[in-house]
């Protein structure tokens, strides 16, 4: 199940993360997915932390706990390749104290969710954030001139413009991608999975000029392909990496995931377009070599997406839940078990969904500055009952 730490009842880690980790296991499922644990931005976005290493003190259930001397010298020597960098900008001491208390309430987060058969998998923006601990410390390592985007569609007719620092790929190939290795080396010290976002960028990524005031005048430039994922892999060995490739996806793309063996995404809400019946999406054409998941935290929750279907597509849908012997009373139930249906690898729900939210609960809407990534579960809405008639679900797919 997908749910940030920030969606817990008191938005951080601590007795209500302890609680969700049991709940899961009640209710059968296997992994929990969150979005990147870093400082977010004023916009509360964690895709531009401050930093691609350190967490959010936000996140800390006890910022008061004490801290030794000690303690802090033996966490700048585990984490001397980047915490020096954060400790200068997010102020000494006090900085790295936070660190050291993330990884102890973390730590104990990990080994009771492991305990209890649920892994954890994490979020790692391709892009840095401007101006972030990492823009600022490396400069060598980023392009001037241009900034990240990506190019008009049917859904944005100017692009998008990201704005993040674009990776000056040659200057990191002469240094073997060290700091790529460096930062999926702390990404999987910390979970067990990691999804990578934009994974097409690796391929080819959209440059827009800095200036510019839309993602119009970008062009294609191209990327690193496997060459930063090997570097990776000779220091790290196998990755765990789930691939987002989402959008218009090139076949480069397609075979540079396939080479790597990283399952790539499929989403349950792009899958009932009548007039795309080849699209991935679709559950016919789903792969074992992927994730299935019913929406994502850019996307409308269940309920909110099938109040605004148009009927064809609705009908389309519809027709899917009776072939496939999972239609329920609420749609969003119908989705989460046709989902669960799929050949994909590993069906993957968000807590909105389970819950039967609307667009209230609705984690980000892509563009939009303010008003995102602020749903906050109830305290208790995740009930037993949901959780039998979860397991009921999982167990009937053969997923448990």
């Amino acid at each position: 199940m997908q749910l940030h730490p920030t969606s817990l009842p008191a938005g951080r880690l601590g007795d209500d993360a302890l609680r969700f980790v049991d709940w899961l296991a009640e209710a059968g499922q296997s992994w929990w997915q969150m979005l990147p644990l870093g400082p977010p931005d004023r916009a509360r976005s964690p895709y531009k932390s401050a930093s691609a290493f350190a967490a959010w003190r936000g996140l800390l259930s006890d910022p008061a706990a004490p801290v030794s001397d000690d303690e802090i010298d033996a966490f700048r020597m585990r984490e001397s390749f980047w915490i020096g960098d954060w400790e200068r900008v997010a102020g000494g001491r006090r900085a790295v104290a936070d660190q050291v208390r993330f990884a102890r309430e973390w730590d104990a987060l990990r080994r009771y969710a492991r305990e209890r058969g649920v892994g954890l998998i994490g979020d790692v923006p391709i892009y840095v954030a401007p101006g972030s601990a990492d823009h600022r410390a490396w400069p060598a390592l980023f392009r001037s001139g241009e900034v990240a985007g990506a190019p008009p569609d049917a859904l944005s007719e100017r692009g998008q413009l990201w704005g993040n620092p674009l990776y000056d790929w040659p200057a990191l190939q002469r240094r073997d991608y060290h700091w790529w290795t460096e930062r999926l080396r702390r990404t999987f010290a910390l979970f067990d999975v990691t999804r990578i976002d934009h994974f097409r960028g690796f391929v080819a990524y959209w440059a827009v000029p800095e200036d510019a005031s839309d993602a119009r005048g970008g062009h294609w430039r191209r990327g690193p392909g496997r060459a930063v994922f090997d570097a990776a892999a000779r220091s790290l060995g196998p990755l765990p990496v789930i691939a987002e490739d989402l959008g218009v996806i090139t076949a480069p793309v397609t075979r540079l995931r396939r080479s790597l063996g990283f399952p790539g995404m499929v989403v349950m809400q792009f899958g009932f377009d009548p007039d795309d019946p080849r699209g991935p999406h679709r559950l016919e054409n789903h792969e074992h070599d992927s994730v299935v998941y019913t929406g994502t935290h850019d996307t409308d929750t269940l309920r909110g997406w099938w109040s605004a279907l148009p009927a064809a597509t609705r009908r389309a849908a519809e027709a899917q839940f009776a072939a496939a012997d999972v239609v329920e009373p609420e749609p969003w139930w119908s989705t989460i078990r046709l989902a669960y249906s799929s050949p994909a690898r590993l069906a993957m729900i968000q807590a909105q969904d389970v819950l039967g939210l609307g667009g209230e609960a609705r984690m980000n809407v892509p563009g939009r500055a303010t008003g995102s990534w602020r749903w906050r579960m109830a305290p208790g809405a995740l009930t037993p009952e949901l959780a039998k008639r979860l397991r009921a679900a999982t167990e009937e797919s053969g997923r448990s």
